[in-house]
């Protein structure tokens, strides 16, 4: 009951939050250079055509009657209608997040597996060959464009050694996308038993995956190792040593739990990044993904689709604090609910 009741707070004190971003949005979306109108005319239209097409559009209207008409349409589930694709707004994000989706949390993963044991050896030998991997990892992570990140894997392992397919999107153009279940390739691919759309669509995954894996390993392996040293110096680790516990369960049992906070804090900030840093991937990739999607209506001011786009990131975020909340409560129940 107190958990449902600090859920409830969270989501509660997340509203003047998203009411700023609709707001922002909604104002920022109008100062963007470009009409819309036009674009939808066409280049051969003319003045008068123009103006038909932003009368149908509503862009005719003051400020405050297109934003009181877009808060009634998004209080019945209604992001408007893409000019750039001509599909609802609803449904080209219901239709591209997954593929985000996919690809940030399969980088995510890729950069836990290797930066936490990475950084737990690092912390348990400093000053050793690993301590200092560690360190050009994080260095290497920091410094590095994601953009360039991506450009160097495909052209070496694309162009160069040719182990990778051509990086056009989710599936090559051989196999076709398995039956929708939850809009993962890989997952649904392995539901529906086809183990061969399966390595094709993992294959087409690998480099986008590695390239956000390369960027969120820096400040996870970073945060692991400092939050490893500090916990490893404390008195009941330098207790449970006296007392002959193995090393290994010294760290299992006292040492990386207690250091998981903060580990977990910068996993949602990683994350939170990662999805931003989708824009870059996906355009060099391909990938058919949310961020592409916003970046073609930006380019066309196509103001229902930003809309849409930054909404949809802000819920994600705000899902994604009141899950951080929720396992700061199980991993540690001396976290108070109430703070």
């Amino acid at each position: 009951m107190a958990r449902l009741i600090m859920i409830l707070r969270r989501f509660g004190q997340a509203l003047p939050t998203l009411v700023g971003i609709i707001v922002v949005t909604f104002l920022l979306t109008r100062a963007l250079p470009g009409d819309p109108a036009a674009y939808f005319a066409g280049a051969a239209a003319d003045a008068e055509s123009i103006e038909e097409v932003r009368v149908m559009l509503g862009l005719d209207r003051s400020l405050p009657e297109q934003f009181w008409i877009y808060l009634g349409d998004l209080a019945q589930g209604d992001l408007g209608m893409s000019i750039s694709t001509g599909q609802p707004v609803l449904t080209e994000i219901l239709t591209r997040l997954p593929a985000s989706l996919e690809l940030t949390l399969t980088g995510l993963l890729i950069a836990v597996v290797i930066a936490l044991p990475l950084g737990i050896l690092a912390a348990t030998r400093p000053g050793s060959w690993v301590d200092h991997l560690c360190r050009l990892i994080v260095t290497a992570g920091v410094s590095l464009p994601i953009f360039f990140t991506g450009l160097f894997l495909v052209y070496i392992f694309y162009y160069l050694a040719g182990w990778a397919p051509s990086p056009l999107g989710r599936l090559d153009i051989f196999f076709l996308p398995p039956p929708h279940v939850t809009g993962f390739y890989t997952i649904d691919a392995l539901l529906a038993g086809d183990v061969e759309t399966f390595q094709a669509a993992l294959a087409q995954l690998a480099l986008p995956a590695l390239t956000l894996a390369i960027f969120a390993l820096a400040p996870l392996a970073r945060m692991t190792r400092a939050s490893m040293l500090q916990v490893l110096s404390s008195d009941f680790v330098r207790t449970a040593r006296a007392n002959g516990l193995p090393p290994g369960q010294v760290l299992s049992t006292y040492a990386f739990p207690n250091a998981l906070l903060p580990i977990l804090t910068t996993l949602g900030m990683v994350f939170s990044f990662l999805l931003g840093a989708n824009v870059l991937v996906e355009k060099v990739f391909a990938w058919p993904g949310i961020g592409s999607f916003a970046i073609e209506a930006l380019i066309v001011s196509d103001y229902a689709a930003v809309q849409g786009f930054v909404l949809a990131m802000a819920l994600l975020f705000v899902g994604l604090n009141l899950a951080i909340d929720i396992a700061y409560t199980v991993i540690d129940p001396r976290v108070s609910l109430d703070a």
